[in-house]
């Protein structure tokens, strides 16, 4: 198909992920614990934004005219790279799905996305949606299944040609050995984070409070970029630690389809036990505990709103990713200190900032190492706002017109010009 034909395909599948938000949201609400509210105002308005973005991209596809020396004329194609493999994680079933298959189908690859065992359901639904717009067989394939079997299939397929990942670095290890192993196909992968969310002294403590409230609790704290490592400076320490504690005893957990509800289950029983494993790591290395540390209900995977303090830097709760509602709270005195304590990872991300100086905003948006860094605000995704993390949080893009080049493949064609009249 033309770019222009492709665009129009993928407008028309937004419009029908659009009339069907409600069903969407509930399908990950009953799958992954998702909150139904957030998924009708955040999630599936977010992916048919994705779907837009990449519809008005999939025409804008250009190769570049190459100045070769002699009697030649040279140019460079951008061509799809053909079959996409795609590997999603259960967090945000919805929101993943398309920040893969939308810059895929856009520059032209057909993809088979094996969604996480956990939260088939609206994965199988798009794949439905997407015949109804008239995506044509075979572009669109989803293949349900575990890890170890149908991921597994995915990445050492030699007629797959690219992978493209969301999930932990363990298994992004396997991805890219697999990949090795067959045939050499490059592969992308977004994988874990610890993210530091640095607050310093001049900051509003009631706004630094609800900000670090959402970024470690939003979604049960199953996010990569959860702000999971809370830095606040010694002048305000005391105030913001008092304030957070009531915060999170006010964050309410509950039934996900309830409107009042902040957060909902832990994904399965798996993540829940996890969860608490790492909160008793937490006390048996030192840290206090102020409030949570236990399960919500005598039902279900609910765990309370969790907040450490006492946290050094060689615990396990301050260096593994948890995938849930556990904020480590920590000191600082000086931004050298900090920069070196934020920077006291393996993972690099995302990192917030909260200050009133934009002398500090600025150079310690430049010394921490992360590959997104939130600046007085925490979970602003945009289409147009390149993500993906350094060190072990992983490499490629997603989101942003250059999220289309691990579905492309850069080809040079050099063609003779023997009379020529100038060169």
């Amino acid at each position: 198909m033309s770019g222009y034909e492709r665009g129009r395909l993928l407008s028309k599948f937004a419009d029908l992920v659009d009339q069907h938000t409600e069903e969407l949201a509930a399908l990950d609400g009953a799958d992954a614990g998702k909150l139904l509210l957030v998924g009708k105002v955040i999630d599936v308005p977010s992916a048919t934004q994705m779907l837009r973005y990449y519809a008005g991209a999939a025409d804008k596809i250009h190769g570049e005219v190459l100045r070769v020396s002699g009697k030649y004329q040279g140019y460079s194609l951008r061509e799809p790279v053909g079959v996409a493999g795609v590997i999603i994680p259960w967090n945000f079933p919805t929101m993943m799905f398309f920040l893969k298959v939308s810059p895929a189908l856009a520059a032209g690859c057909t993809v088979v996305v094996k969604p996480a065992e956990q939260t088939p359901l609206s994965a199988l639904y798009y794949a439905h949606l997407a015949k109804l717009a008239g995506v044509p067989d075979g572009v669109i394939n989803v293949v349900p299944g575990f890890g170890h079997t149908a991921g597994a299939a995915i990445t050492s397929h030699m007629d797959v040609d690219t992978v493209a990942f969301t999930g932990s670095t363990e298994v992004g290890r396997l991805i890219m050995e697999s990949a090795a192993r067959s045939n050499l196909k490059p592969v992308s992968l977004e994988l874990g984070g610890k993210s530091p969310l640095i607050i310093f002294d001049d900051a509003d403590v009631d706004m630094a409070v609800n900000l670090s409230r959402l970024a470690i609790f939003f979604n049960k704290g199953e996010i990569c970029a959860a702000g999971s490592r809370v830095y606040v400076q010694e002048g305000i320490y005391d105030e913001f630690v008092k304030k957070a504690v009531e915060a999170a005893q006010n964050w309410k957990v509950g039934d996900p389809f309830d409107v009042t509800t902040n957060m909902g289950p832990q994904v399965d029983k798996e993540q829940f036990e996890k969860v608490l494993k790492y909160i008793e790591h937490g006390k048996s290395e030192g840290a206090t505990l102020l409030t949570g540390g236990k399960p919500a209900a005598a039902k279900g995977y609910y765990i309370e709103p969790t907040i450490f303090v006492d946290v050094t830097e060689d615990m396990k709760i301050a260096q593994e990713e948890i995938f849930g509602p556990v904020m480590a709270l920590m000191k600082f005195k000086t931004v050298d200190e900090v920069i070196e304590k934020a920077n006291c990872t393996r993972y690099g991300l995302v990192a917030g900032i909260v200050t009133k100086s934009l002398d500090v905003a600025n150079r310690v948006s430049r010394a921490v190492r992360a590959g997104t860094v939130w600046v007085n605000c925490y979970f602003v995704f945009d289409p147009d706002a390149p993500f993906g993390g350094f060190k072990m949080s992983g490499f490629g893009q997603d989101q942003g017109l250059g999220a289309m080049d691990k579905f492309l493949q850069v080809k040079s064609v050099i063609t003779a010009l023997p009379d020529s009249p100038w060169y």
